[in-house]
């Protein structure tokens, strides 16, 4: 392993940090095992798994900016804040693919089978530094629905509101994202003569 190969694998990996080490290999001419060493025991790279996330606008990072900057302006170092949302959990289950092994002598020709629209509740939660109120599930006829504006203040009025009380807290803050069902004007009425405007962080 000579250290120009060494320097030649640095240089090729900081080029093109996104190829394989195998199609690395190819381009300069070493083999994979070569290629693998030198990666691990001389550059000490390791192969991260991209996170896949949102795509976001530069329009949608300056909005986020604002609305930190908002938030950093009013609100009170000790306030009580809810940040709430909901979330799909899928009831078959999910199976990575890179993580899920059969070991044996042949292959087995293993098959995970799913649905292709797969059972799941959707349940909402709110969450803050001295309790959680939640979940709520949001189902008709033990069936998930999608969320809209009327199931929203159903929530708020019959789940939210009495779980609130409950807790016996005193001046709190209520954080949602801007789905459509949570800043329509049914929703957004409600919040607002529970938390007034000023403790409200919305859309």
């Amino acid at each position: 392993m000579t250290p120009e190969n060494v320097e030649a694998v640095r240089q090729s990996i900081l080029g093109s940090p996104r190829c394989s080490a195998r199609k690395h290999a190819v381009v300069l001419d070493i083999s994979n095992n070569s290629m693998c060493r030198i990666l691990h025991k001389h550059l000490h790279f390791h192969p991260y798994k991209m996170v896949v996330v949102q795509e976001l606008s530069p329009r949608d990072i300056q909005n986020q900016i604002m609305a930190c900057k908002t938030l950093l302006e009013t609100l009170p170092f000790d306030a009580l804040v809810f940040f709430s949302d909901e979330a799909h959990f899928h009831l078959s289950g999910y199976v990575n693919k890179q993580n899920m092994r059969y070991w044996s002598s042949n292959n087995p020709r293993e098959l995970h089978e799913r649905p292709l629209h797969s059972d799941k509740v959707t349940v909402w939660c709110a969450v803050l530094r001295v309790g959680i109120i939640g979940p709520c599930f949001f189902e008709e006829e033990n069936l998930a629905v999608t969320v809209i504006s009327q199931w929203h203040v159903d929530m708020i009025k019959n789940f939210f509101e009495a779980a609130l009380e409950e807790m016996h807290l005193g001046n709190v803050w209520f954080q949602q994202d801007g789905a459509t069902a949570h800043t329509a004007r049914g929703s957004m009425t409600v919040l607002r003569v529970k938390f007034r405007t000023a403790h409200l962080a919305s859309r």
